[in-house]
């Protein structure tokens, strides 16, 4: 199923290297993966409706509702500079 060629590309794909004990026990490990995968196709499921996740889940998260904000001074006495009534922070990008 899976030659040296293609185990090599993988390996270098996922930035691996390996010995060669290691490239034949990877190549073992994923043709066993692969023929269980094979296994799975073999399976009837006519009738069986498609599904993201195995349980039904809600999403639990509050609504975003804005709050209180901190007064001026507060964010001005944290900053660690401020100019023009903004807060200065280093450059992050250089401009061509």
């Amino acid at each position: 199923m899976i030659d040296a060629a293609q185990m090599d590309h993988l390996a270098s794909l996922a930035r691996l290297e390996l010995t060669p004990d290691e490239r034949e026990a990877m190549t073992q490990d994923l043709v066993r993966v692969l023929g269980y995968f094979e296994q799975l196709r073999e399976v009837n499921t006519d009738g069986v409706e498609e599904m993201q996740r195995p349980v039904n889940l809600v999403n639990v998260l509050r609504d975003d509702v804005p709050g209180q904000a901190f007064p001026a001074s507060v964010i001005e006495a944290l900053a660690p500079e401020m100019q023009d009534g903004f807060i200065r922070v280093p450059r992050t990008v250089e401009a061509d």
